[in-house]
């Protein structure tokens, strides 16, 4: 009987023991020097950013408030980037205007059907984020966007509406300079710490 609780107990010992799991980097590769081996393993990048002060709590909600409207919006511009890559080349390919102009129209059904009640509820300032971040996920200003897919005239339509609520579809995007907090926030939300 002894043997028999011995045998349960080594079972149960051994049931919770794993093999180590695969990490996601690529394989190893060692060079062997005398003694020694040195080992060479890609690894994922790791970003480092300073550390945030706030003068007082006002600083600090604004910023909180801040990273709740990006992770709001940044999907849409992920979308928008997505689209363009999917669409881009099937707008090239049409030689007819007409056929091109059906194809925009049919997606901008599409989307809105999709989203309208959604972008009812935004603010001003989450439409200038969604502007901002579109121009950082497709290297393109909305403005050369809607002028490309759009023609001149609708262009300059938006353009004009945008600057009467004060945005402007002509502005970059500047990860270093203007826009720092708003990359900051986004490579936080794609490597998954917000």
């Amino acid at each position: 009987m002894k043997r028999v609780i011995y045998i349960f107990i080594l079972l149960i010992s051994f049931s919770g023991l794993k093999a180590q799991e695969r990490g996601t980097s690529e394989n190893t590769m060692g060079i062997i020097e005398g003694n020694d081996t040195l080992i060479h393993k890609n690894i994922e990048e790791v970003r480092v950013f300073p550390q945030r002060k706030f003068k007082n709590k006002r600083q600090r909600r604004r910023y909180s408030r801040y990273i709740q409207k990006v992770k709001k919006v940044y999907p849409m511009a992920v979308e928008a980037r997505d689209l363009l890559t999917k669409y881009e080349p099937e707008y090239n390919a049409l030689e007819n205007k007409r056929d091109r102009r059906k194809l925009m129209k049919n997606l901008e059904k599409e989307l809105l059907s999709e989203h309208k009640e959604e972008l009812k509820k935004w603010s001003i300032s989450d439409g200038r984020i969604l502007l901002k971040l579109i121009n950082r996920e497709t290297n393109r200003t909305p403005y050369s966007l809607i002028k490309d897919f759009r023609g001149d005239f609708s262009a300059v339509f938006w353009q004009g509406i945008a600057r009467i609520f004060r945005n402007n579809l002509k502005s970059g995007y500047d990860a270093e300079e203007e826009d720092r907090i708003l990359e900051e926030i986004v490579t936080l939300i794609e490597a998954g710490y917000l």
